[in-house]
């Protein structure tokens, strides 16, 4: 059976019974590189990388427009080529939030979630501060009880890896059947799975339904105002 996109019946179902609903932060909340290119990061670390010495690249990191890309190529270079590319990713996320495009909805959506006493986390590969910040800049701390994010190099504990998801679940002290992750990439629904809680992919983009329905998202939707109802 595919998976439907945008059932009302499906996502009440399973909304209904989720006590602690988990949200990704870029896509979901707000795209953050939407006043500071995700491309322009890239180089930028790039420079980074660069400015060590490490200027003979694989040509998919020398050509990457994503900056996660290039931070989990530094970190096979050791430790501390990590750590120096890592904390240059984070100054420039906490730059990049401050421009950054809410997602339609989806402030209406954490009030509303909130209202009906249920619990709201951000589980996010982006920085821990970058988050902070956003939420601090639009008023939405008092919705948020708990943030997972990215607070070092280790990359190895970003999703796809179930670490920030079952951080969150047990953080909060609920089991993960009650949980329900909201994410927007196929690292996100395979994190779900790994860390047993439901996944719910969220198309912004053309095409995207069918990668997210092919990495096991349980009912996708194309605008977070659907979890409203919920």
């Amino acid at each position: 059976m595919i998976p439907p996109v945008d059932d009302p019946v499906t996502l009440h179902r399973i909304l209904s019974e989720t006590e602690v609903l988990l949200l990704d932060f870029d896509g979901p909340i707000c795209s953050v590189f939407a006043g500071i290119p995700a491309p322009v990061v890239a180089n930028q670390l790039r420079g980074v990388l660069a400015e060590g010495g490490c200027t003979d690249l694989p040509e998919q990191v020398r050509t990457a427009d994503d900056p996660f890309d290039v931070l989990f190529y530094a970190a096979t270079l050791g430790r501390e080529e990590a750590k120096v590319v890592e904390a240059a990713f984070r100054a420039h996320e906490v730059e990049a939030v401050q421009l950054a495009e809410p997602t339609p909805h989806t402030i209406d959506v954490m009030h509303a979630w909130k209202a009906t006493g249920r619990r709201l986390a951000v589980v996010s590969n982006n920085s821990s501060a970058a988050v902070d910040t956003y939420l601090d800049i639009h008023g939405l701390r008092a919705e948020v009880d708990l943030v997972s994010a990215r607070v070092g190099a280790d990359v190895t504990l970003l999703k796809p890896s179930p670490h920030l998801v079952t951080d969150a679940t047990n953080r909060l002290g609920s089991p993960a059947s009650r949980c329900t992750l909201v994410g927007d990439s196929v690292t996100d629904i395979e994190a779900s799975h790994a860390a047993q809680v439901t996944p719910i992919g969220y198309a912004n983009k053309p095409g995207k339904a069918d990668r997210l329905i092919a990495a096991g998202a349980v009912v996708v939707i194309t605008s977070t105002s659907a979890l409203i109802s919920g």
